[in-house]
């Protein structure tokens, strides 16, 4: 594994991982910077927590894929998987529903950015198995 497969595992783990925790712990204040009133219904803070930690979840083992080997193939498709979906899914919303405050828009070019870069992770390493030559 090169240092740049590690270094995209770590940053997409670290931005994944960073953002569930903010999302199941504080999930006013996250969402309050993108101009988001959330109220106090415990069923929508229950759905939007869930999101949270599955997100910290997924990070968490994006990131590992970086110091355990044998995780890095699994680390980086569910990275390119998690932030290609996530980017696709906010320009169906934009198709469907309007353009969204600045700060999603910006948000949506960095999930495809580091669903690109895991995706060209993923393909170093599957040009790097034995079984692809």
């Amino acid at each position: 594994m090169t240092r740049t497969v590690k270094a995209v595992l770590i940053v997409a783990g670290l931005v994944a991982s960073a953002i569930g925790a903010a999302i199941l712990l504080a999930p006013h204040a996250f969402y309050g910077t993108y101009g988001i009133a959330l109220g106090t219904n415990a069923s929508q803070l229950s759905e939007i927590r869930a999101q949270g930690g599955a997100l910290l979840a997924g990070g968490l083992l994006i990131g590992s894929g970086a110091f355990v080997s044998r995780l890095a193939f699994s680390s980086a498709l569910v990275a390119s998987l998690l932030y290609l979906s996530y980017g696709t899914s906010r320009l169906i919303s934009m198709g469907l529903d309007g353009v969204p405050v600045s700060g999603l828009v910006q948000a949506t070019v960095l999930e495809f950015v580091i669903g690109l870069l895991s995706l060209f992770a993923l393909t170093r390493l599957v040009a790097g198995r034995p079984e692809a030559h």
